[in-house]
Parts: C-alpha cells; sequence; structure tokens
C-alpha cells in the first residue's frame, strides 16, 4: 500500500502531550467497550427484557445531552487537564460501583441505570474537552492527521473491546470485566496528569448557562461550522439503518444471529479500515466540499445496501459506508477546531457530541418507525435517498460550507 495512503503518524512524533492522551484513551477505550457490552448484557441476564436493556441506553442520553452543554462551558473556562482529571477519576468510580455490583451474589438492577446515566454526563464533560485541548498541542497542519488518529484508537476499541468482552463473558467473567475498565481509567486519569496545564485564555468568562448561550450564539451566520453538525444530522438521522438489522438480517438475509452480527460488525470495519488509510487527508484544501461528498457515498452506500439480496454485497457496501462515515468525521472535526477560537471549542465541541450521539439514536427511531408503517427494505432506502436530497439541499443551502478552505498547514500550535 502506498505509504502516504497509511495513516499520518506525524502528530505522534511531533507532540508528547498527544502521544500521552491518544495512548491513555486507546487504553481507555477498550475498557468503556468492554462495559459498553456487559452493562446490557448483565441487565438482560437479570430481566429477560429488550425493553429494559434499550431503556439503559435511553438512560444515558439525557445526560449526556444536558451535561455536554454545561460540560463545553466548563472546559472553556477551567483548566482543561484538571477538567480531565477529574472526569476519569469519577469515571474510575462510577466503573468500581458496576464492579462491586456485579460481584454481589444477588446483584441489583437501579445501580446499572444509575451508574450508566452518570456516566453518560460524564461524558458530555469529557469528549467535549479532550476534542478541544487538541488543537493547543499540535500545529494547524498536524490536526486533520491528529483526528485521523483519534478515530483509529476509537474504532479499534470499537473492533477489539465487544470481541474480549464476549471471551470473558464466556468464562463467566462479567465483574472482571468491569474491574478491567477500572484499570483502564486509572492509566487514562495517569496519563492526563502527565500533560502540561491547559488554563483558559485570557478574557475567558465563567462556566454557565449564560456562556452556553454565547457558544449557541456564535453559530449565527457561521455557515462553516453550520455545515459541521447538520451533514452530520442528515446522514445519521435520514441515512442510518442500524435499527432494522436484526430483521434484515434474520427475515431478509435468512443468515440467523450470525448475520446479523456480521451486518452490525461491517460499518465499524470499514470506519477501521478507513482511519488506518488517511495519510491523504492533510493534503485536502476544500474540506466542506470532501465532507459532502463522504456523506453523498453514505447515502449512496446505504440505498444501494437496501437493494440488494446478498450478504456478502451488503456486507461489503456497509463497509464503504463506514469508511465515508470516518472520512467524514474527520475533516469535520478538523474543519470545526480549526474554525473556532479557542475560547470556544469546549463549547462548540459540546455541540458536536451532542449531534454525534444523539443523531444514531434518533435515526434508529426514523428507521424502526418507518420500517413498521412501510417495511423494511423501503425504510433503508429511502432514509438512503433522503440522506442523498439532503445532502445535496445542504450543499446548495450553505456555499459558505461548499467552497471552505482549509488554513494554512504550515500554522503554528496556539501558545
Amino acid at each position: 500500500m502506498p505509504r502516504r495512503l497509511l495513516v499520518d503518524l506525524a502528530p505522534l512524533r511531533h507532540s508528547r502531550d498527544f502521544r500521552l492522551i491518544f495512548s491513555g484513551q486507546l487504553v481507555s477505550t477498550l475498557g468503556s467497550q468492554l462495559t459498553a457490552v456487559a452493562v446490557p448484557y448483565q441487565v438482560y441476564r437479570m430481566t429477560h427484557s429488550s425493553l429494559d436493556v434499550g431503556l439503559v441506553s435511553l438512560a444515558q442520553l439525557g445526560p449526556l445531552l444536558i451535561c455536554s452543554l454545561i460540560g463545553g462551558s466548563v472546559a472553556d473556562a477551567h483548566d482543561r487537564r484538571r477538567v480531565l482529571m477529574i472526569t476519569e477519576f469519577l469515571f474510575a468510580t462510577a466503573s468500581t460501583g458496576l464492579a462491586i455490583n456485579g460481584g454481589l451474589r444477588h446483584p441489583q438492577l437501579w445501580p446499572l441505570f444509575a451508574l450508566s446515566a452518570a456516566a453518560g454526563g460524564l461524558a458530555g464533560f469529557d469528549r467535549p474537552t479532550f476534542n478541544a485541548a487538541i488543537p493547543r498541542l499540535l500545529p494547524t497542519g498536524d490536526l486533520s492527521a491528529a483526528y485521523a488518529l483519534w478515530q483509529v484508537q476509537f474504532q479499534v476499541g470499537i473492533v477489539v473491546g465487544p470481541s474480549v468482552a464476549g471471551l470473558i463473558l464466556a468464562g463467566g467473567g462479567l465483574s472482571l470485566l468491569y474491574w478491567i475498565d477500572v484499570v483502564t481509567f486509572v492509566v487514562s486519569f495517569v496519563s492526563v496528569t502527565a500533560l502540561r496545564p491547559q488554563p483558559p485564555l485570557e478574557g475567558a468568562g465563567p462556566a454557565g448557562w449564560r456562556s452556553v448561550a454565547e457558544g449557541l450564539s456564535y453559530l449565527k451566520g457561521r455557515q462553516v461550522i453550520q455545515g459541521v453538525y447538520l451533514l452530520d444530522i442528515d446522514a445519521m438521522v435520514l441515512g442510518m439503518p442500524r435499527a432494522l438489522f436484526p430483521a434484515l438480517g434474520l427475515n431478509f438475509f435468512h443468515g440467523g444471529a450470525q448475520a446479523v452480527g456480521f451486518l452490525y460488525a461491517a460499518p465499524g470495519a470499514g470506519a477501521l479500515i478507513g482511519a488506518l488509510t488517511t495519510g491523504w487527508v492533510k493534503v485536502i484544501r476544500r474540506q466542506g466540499r470532501a465532507v459532502i461528498i463522504a456523506v453523498i457515498l453514505w447515502g449512496g452506500a446505504v440505498t444501494a445496501f437496501g437493494l440488494v439480496r446478498i450478504l456478502w454485497v451488503a456486507l461489503i457496501l456497509l463497509a464503504l459506508a463506514g469508511w465515508s462515515d470516518v472520512v467524514s468525521a474527520v475533516f469535520r472535526s478538523t474543519i470545526l477546531q480549526t474554525a473556532v477560537p479557542d475560547s470556544l471549542r469546549g463549547r462548540l465541541s459540546a455541540i458536536q457530541i451532542a449531534v454525534v450521539q444523539g443523531g444514531p439514536r434518533l435515526g434508529d427511531l426514523e428507521a424502526g418507525g418507518v420500517a413498521d408503517a412501510f417495511g423494511t427494505s423501503f425504510s433503508v432506502v429511502s432514509g438512503g435517498v433522503a440522506c442523498l436530497v439532503g445532502a445535496a439541499l445542504l450543499a446548495v443551502a450553505l456555499p459558505g460550507f461548499r467552497t471552505q478552505i482549509a488554513p494554512d498547514l504550515a500554522a503554528a500550535a496556539p501558545a
């Protein structure tokens, strides 16, 4: 494979602090994926109710959306290193509670809901702060490569974590999964403590709802930033077929549980391949146009996926969709962090987290509702077509995003 296609490792060479948070988050993401499997597994084993499993996921969404808004405000008003230290410590505490409960002879159900909700709220502080911290660590020209590497560690966790969790669960080690997650948060905490301080810049205001409103008002008239959010909403709400995978695997492809598993794994596999082959992204100047093309490719792949009848072809199309999604994510993160002043990065990153986390869940609702009314295949195809139409309309309505040009790639990192 040509070297320039492989993910660019320059950010790891150029910044000690980026190496620290990358390695810490790689370990922590693997641990979090263990818990992401353990919690629903334990809930279902205790209640034998898929509804309860869904409610645990829903319990995280509200705290995440609310706390991400105020969390971005906190990230802009305080030393980001200190904010991360606190959140990583509290994450470890929440996982410790899950581990203790999981080790009881008669575990309780309510801690699974309460601690999952708490973790969702903590993510609303943690993720925007990490995103806002990265631009201070690197030259501007390294940012697209840095966010590509960030996608690599995330996708590795998604692919490897559940597989490891399955092996441990097969041996009956439910509580062990939680304790491993605790250890990974300790590793992340140590990596964060070794960072240089990131105090707020001069003129930063106090955290609070007025600060949140200031961040939201910054969006007015700024099409470059609006496009980052709206293109992702278009792809995830209209063109996300994830909720239909069980019905498709069992009733459409007639492949049983194995086919369902393949359908869920295919987008992640494509995303991981995409993240590992992003060496080319740093030379792309028209990043807004690249996002639009990636979303169109996502919608086209989803539409074609809804029309095919052969499982292996369907899996390739889903992998292509995952590849295009991760490319879009790299460019969207780069655009956002270079177009926003440092004093607002936490708050604008928080909106991005709300969009990224909330969009797929709304997409599940949309896809399931259309499928119940008109059929599974119609839901997939109509969603893909709607995504394509939405991307075209947004490209026309947001010329500022469509014609966006990357800043000077030789610019130095912020002080």
